[in-house]
């Protein structure tokens, strides 16, 4: 089994569940040494990029809704938008496992892992959620994370800077203050969780750190001069605090990079 081919198959996969199960059986195969990588292969990028279910239906961010966190269809809701953005992230993961040739076999490696655990997310999310009776697809999502990794499809450095440095670390900052608020409505198996999301998206982050530096030394870039230049080039959004320090620190976020968000 060949890993980059194996990924962009399950990208295909549009039934959400399926999709998962493929990403844990191309993860369970690598650590079973099953899998071989070839970096060089060319892969045509079929139209149906990514795969995924008729529904949630997509609308711009404002019109997604929200609810009180005191009802339970408002905590459902909650989950929902935790769980279908897991479900992105699954894509975005193998995206860019599949899509970006002649890099380091431990590049893909490491975003099979990020896939293999939000695959993990997404199934813990869901099935939560069927607990408060409803299942993905009942609300409404957005497509922004997606977006930017359309957008960011013809330059490996500009998808390490925008999706993962940019669009997943802003979890680290939402999680914390979001897992509290959760808590305090009772929800503690939700709590739980965002608790692992945490300690994983932490380590999800630090690849796309290490990742982008690398590249930047590849190309003989400075990485906070390039990053400003490819935030303005592909009209990333605007990072607005509170953040998270310590969590952006242990991602691998330089201490330069850190003054900013002081």
């Amino acid at each position: 089994m060949e890993l980059r081919a194996g990924a962009l198959q399950a990208l295909l996969e549009t039934d959400p569940a399926t999709k998962a199960d493929a990403v844990f059986a191309l993860a369970t195969a690598c650590r079973a040494g099953q899998i071989r990588v070839d970096s060089d292969a060319a892969i045509a990028e079929p139209h149906a990029i990514p795969g995924r279910p008729a529904k949630p239906e997509l609308v711009p961010p404002l019109q997604v809704g929200r609810r009180s966190m005191g009802t339970s269809e408002g905590r459902a809701m909650l989950i929902h938008a935790l769980a279908h953005i897991e479900f992105n992230a699954i894509n975005l993961a193998l995206d860019a496992l599949w899509r970006f040739p002649g890099l380091p076999e431990q590049y893909y490696r490491d975003w099979l892992r990020v896939a293999d655990e939000e695959a993990l997310h997404f199934t813990m999310l869901n099935t939560h959620l069927g607990t408060l009776g409803y299942g993905y697809g009942d609300f409404p999502g957005h497509d922004s994370l997606w977006e930017m990794v359309a957008k960011t499809s013809g330059d490996v450095l500009a998808r390490m800077a925008l999706v993962p440095r940019t669009l997943e670390a802003r979890g680290l900052d939402a999680i914390p203050p979001l897992r509290a608020k959760i808590a305090q409505a009772g929800d503690l198996a939700a709590a739980r969780i965002l608790d692992r999301l945490l300690v994983d998206e932490v380590g999800h982050v630090e690849i796309g750190n290490r990742w982008y530096f690398y590249l930047c030394q590849q190309r003989g870039l400075e990485p906070i001069a390039t990053y400003d230049a490819l935030t303005v080039q592909y009209k990333a959004p605007v990072l607005k605090g509170p953040f998270n320090v310590e969590g952006r620190r242990q991602a691998g976020f330089s201490e330069a990079e850190l003054q900013r968000y002081r």
